[in-house]
């Protein structure tokens, strides 16, 4: 069983085939995701300290947030799939 890895910023991964949305965190249905999230400690901050500049929202229904621009890792994303 072969996981292909999705480097989200900072040396932290995620398994991309688990990737259910890459997003902007800007938009206020998105600020909510992430304030559910956190009440429900469904929430991965692998932002480092830095600022969020993506949710990544994963089928387990975890939310993991990354200092990494939205587009960026969905470009990341686009290669890996490219590759596989």
């Amino acid at each position: 069983m072969d996981q292909t890895l999705l480097n989200i910023g900072f040396g932290s991964s995620v398994v991309a085939d688990r990737v259910v949305a890459i997003v902007s965190p800007n938009s206020a249905p998105m600020k909510r995701l992430k304030d559910e999230a956190k009440e429900e400690k469904r929430l991965i901050d692998a932002t480092h300290g830095r600022r969020t500049r993506s949710i990544i929202v994963m089928d387990s229904n975890h939310v993991v947030l990354s200092a990494i621009q939205a587009e960026t890792v969905s470009q990341r994303y686009a290669m890996l799939k490219e590759l596989t």
